[in-house]
């Protein structure tokens, strides 16, 4: 074992478990594993960490909040997506969950349906289910509401998109450099009249989008009167009834840039209807069932949904094993430009 030093605060009231650790020679997740005798901790292992707290006097008053949480735990995760039946949300769901799984903790979803009273009332009902920690996708103006919701010994993941005024763990894609990718793609095929399409301006994504959208049009000089951009757009139909209206306009856009996949798809049915897919470019922030199998297939700015769940359970896994809530972290996951037909549609040859 290893001797405590002198800076370790003593015995008693002071003693935390990184100090239990820290004397049996072991990491945090082994110490939270023995006490609450999860499995795969070896039995010489176990019985040394048993030894350091009984030396060390760790016991549930020396060190209440955290130690009263891990011996009271309901093995079960709450997590709060935009939606279960979107591919995008299933997918970290399912990422989550593969994870938790392994460690026998239980998974309650629910789908939040970008309204903010559904956030407040799923995450509500997660709290009254005492379950050991949250991995949630946000919608409100503001979540320091959560202060006096959640206990403070309780860890909470944002997924998918940033809090304000509350401050924790986040993991979530790189909407900004995405759609800035995804913009730059199109129009470095020489298309000059562009149109976004974007969900709900209050929702972060949808800004962070936006912001990288115009970036990219600054890049290339573009003048305003040929960029359009249409918002607030809630789903695959009015982003359908959105572009039927831009192709009817006497100048209407050569290249269509869409920040969400049911806009996307929207989208693709509109242009289809109008015989317009295979003249005017297409490209989608996020990927398309059967988008490979379209003609031409869908390009797309692809987010690793899987990658978001799993960064996610991480986090909140690493806080459970310590006890505690960690200092709050950030994690930008990667996207990836896929080119399959759409998106590299060059515009008609313009008269003199």
């Amino acid at each position: 074992m290893t001797p405590l030093s002198s800076t370790s605060g003593g015995r008693g009231a002071s003693i935390t478990i990184r100090d239990v650790a820290r004397h049996a020679g072991v990491g945090i997740k082994t110490v939270s594993r023995v006490v609450n005798n999860e499995p795969n901790v070896a039995s010489a292992t176990a019985a040394r960490v048993r030894a350091s707290i009984a030396e060390l006097k760790w016991e549930p008053d020396a060190h209440a909040a955290n130690l009263r949480r891990t011996l009271t735990r309901t093995r079960s995760l709450g997590v709060l997506l935009g939606s279960v039946a979107n591919p995008f949300s299933a997918t970290i769901h399912r990422a989550i969950e593969d994870i938790a799984v392994h460690r026998d903790v239980a998974v309650f979803a629910s789908s939040l349906d970008d309204e903010p009273e559904r956030e407040l009332a799923a995450i509500s009902a997660f709290v009254r289910r005492k379950v050991d920690g949250l991995i949630l996708t946000c919608v409100a103006p503001s979540q320091a509401y959560l202060h006096d919701l959640v206990p403070q010994s309780m860890p909470i993941v944002f997924v998918d998109r940033q809090p304000s005024d509350y401050a924790a763990d986040v993991v979530h894609s790189d909407n900004v450099g995405g759609a800035r990718l995804a913009t730059r793609h199109v129009l470095g095929f020489g298309h000059h009249s562009v149109a976004l399409l974007l969900d709900r301006r209050d929702i972060w994504t949808a800004r962070e989008r936006e912001q990288g959208f115009r970036e990219a049009i600054a890049e290339f000089g573009l003048d305003a009167s040929s960029v359009v951009v249409v918002a607030d757009l809630s789903d695959a139909a009015a982003a359908e009834r959105a572009v039927m209206s831009l192709m009817g306009r006497p100048v209407p856009p050569t290249a269509i840039v869409s920040a969400q996949n049911l806009i996307t798809i929207g989208a693709l049915h509109a242009l289809r209807r109008l015989g317009r897919h295979r003249d005017v470019a297409l490209i989608g922030f996020d990927d398309v069932d059967l988008a490979d199998l379209m003609d031409p297939g869908v390009s797309v700015v692809a987010q690793r949904p899987q990658e978001l769940g799993a960064e996610a359970a991480r986090f909140l896994f690493e806080s459970l094993d310590a006890g505690e809530r960690l200092a709050p972290r950030r994690q930008v996951v990667p996207v990836d430009l896929i080119a399959r037909g759409s998106g590299e549609i060059r515009p008609p040859l313009r008269t003199p």
